[in-house]
């Protein structure tokens, strides 16, 4: 015999009511009423039901995905733009302080033509080595668009191929009528 149950007895027996038995009182006539109130009908739907509305679903997820590539693509050609310009105003605001500060330094600030050439020539390089980039940047995503598209192609290969798959499997479980 628990605890509880000795509470009880003695409580019965001595004809007082403890707060364990309240409790309990209470935590019944709870279930008592959950029990008594409806519960919501379950619908059982057909599993092609199922299938359909998850297939609606799955379209409009993608469909909303679609509305919204122009809007990341005009924002990232904004902020690829903004990201230029101010890092053109970055240099042509430090080129203007390093002027103002060697004028009225008195610093001289002509240059030799070894330094002209010197700074030309590695603007060049510079510039050849971001248009490198850029070419296999942009390579690099015309491959994986091409393997995304070969990918697309192949599902419905890959969905027929599984689609046999299970006919066998079916086949092999279900009983035959003869």
């Amino acid at each position: 015999m628990n605890k509880t149950d000795k509470n009880v007895r003695h409580q019965d027996q001595t004809g007082s009511v403890s707060k364990q038995q309240v409790k309990t009182k209470q935590i019944v006539s709870q279930q008592i009423k959950s029990e008594s109130t409806p519960k919501p009908e379950i619908r059982s739907e057909t599993s092609q039901e199922f299938f359909l509305t998850y297939k609606q679903n799955v379209e409009k997820y993608f469909d909303q995905m679609e509305q919204s590539i122009p809007k990341y693509y005009q924002t990232l050609s904004e902020l690829q733009q903004e990201f230029l310009q101010a890092w053109e105003n970055m240099f042509n605001a430090s080129i203007a302080v390093q002027k103002e500060f060697s004028s009225k330094t008195g610093l001289d600030s002509k240059q030799s033509s070894i330094a002209s050439k010197f700074v030309s020539d590695t603007t060049e390089a510079a510039i050849r080595a971001r248009t490198v980039r850029d070419k296999i940047f942009l390579t690099s995503i015309d491959t994986t668009k091409e393997n995304i598209k070969e990918w697309n192609r192949r599902s419905q290969e890959f969905a027929d191929l599984n689609r046999r798959i299970l006919q066998s499997w079916v086949s092999s479980f279900t009983a035959r009528k003869n």
